[in-house]
């Protein structure tokens, strides 16, 4: 199973003041917009996304289609083919993607310690 590019969704109190943070880690801005609480934050091939006011609890998060460029992947698992796959293990999801539909799609499913595991699939 393909998941691509992983990343992690960190629910911040100060966009700003955890931007500066990560930025004196070695952190660059890469995508997001401040004025809409979010960023995401780039290190070699590490991606931390911080989002202000947007959900509660951190995210591992998995972009099927991407590789940690946000470029398009030639060859990858659609997010309905992982949730088929997931379902057929007997993983219970949270939120499911609409196995009749095509391109962009997500889904979401609990570990078992309660943690968020977000598949955001952003390609056709």
């Amino acid at each position: 199973m393909k998941l691509g590019a992983f990343s992690i969704s960190l629910a911040v109190k100060d966009i700003n003041t955890s931007k500066t943070f990560y930025e004196n880690l070695g952190f660059k801005l890469f995508a997001g917009d401040l004025e809409k609480n979010y960023v995401i934050m780039k290190n070699e091939d590490t991606l931390i996304g911080l989002f202000q006011g947007m959900f509660e609890n951190n995210i591992l998060t998995f972009n099927p289609g991407w590789d940690s460029n946000a470029a398009t992947l030639n060859d990858f698992d659609d997010v309905r083919e992982i949730q088929k796959e997931l379902k057929s293990r007997g993983i219970k999801l949270q939120s499911e993607v609409k196995e009749d539909t095509k391109g962009p799609g997500s889904f979401v499913v609990l570990d078992p310690d309660g943690n968020a595991i977000l598949i955001d699939q952003h390609v056709g």
